[in-house]
């Protein structure tokens, strides 16, 4: 039971962190600007992390490699310390291990990102949040929009878009399960 308890802390603040960074990469990448609130928070969770990166790894382009590479040493570092909880051998596996729980992040990511796009057009007509949301699941929802037709004036495509990357979670939750030799890790 300690373990478990122990782990959700470790996955709450490497998902509030990691998630963020990846959050400020995309943002960045769609070239969105960080005076929203959304930018606000993500620049307060982050800032202690990717500034001191950016110094090694400059940005170059539209490519924010310092939030990627935050994102990969927060995951890294959750999973050194439940391997160290789990007095786990699997150590050589470590890098891909936290490379495969940064992409089950950004999967994570654009979940939120689109769920929270879905609700705010639901309730609010227009405001500065829901307006950041929509330019942020636009790119995700775009290829299905153009696959699945509207039925009955509703949209599926959110829906759609969120059971392609619940699969997809689930499948790298798989990955890192063999990795570890059936051990949980999250």
């Amino acid at each position: 039971m300690l373990y478990q308890v122990i782990s959700f802390l470790f996955e709450v603040a490497a998902t509030l962190v990691g998630g963020a960074s990846l959050l400020r990469l995309y943002m960045g990448w769609r070239r969105m600007s960080m005076a929203n609130s959304v930018g606000r928070f993500v620049l307060a969770l982050t800032d202690w992390l990717v500034l001191p990166l950016r110094r090694i790894v400059p940005p170059r382009g539209k490519l924010d490699a310092a939030s990627l590479l935050a994102a990969w040493l927060v995951k890294l570092a959750q999973y050194s310390a439940m391997l160290l909880l789990l007095a786990s051998n699997a150590w050589a596996v470590l890098p891909v291990l936290a490379l495969l729980g940064v992409v089950k992040l950004a999967i994570s990511v654009a979940t939120a990102v689109v769920l929270v796009a879905v609700i705010l057009s639901w309730t609010q007509s227009r405001s500065p949040m829901g307006d950041v949301f929509e330019r942020l699941s636009e790119p995700l929802l775009a290829p299905l929009r153009r696959s699945i037709p509207l039925i009955g004036g509703i949209d599926l495509s959110p829906l759609a878009l969120l059971v392609l990357l619940q699969v997809a979670s689930i499948v790298l939750g798989s990955a890192q399960a063999s990795l570890m030799g059936g051990a949980i890790i999250g």
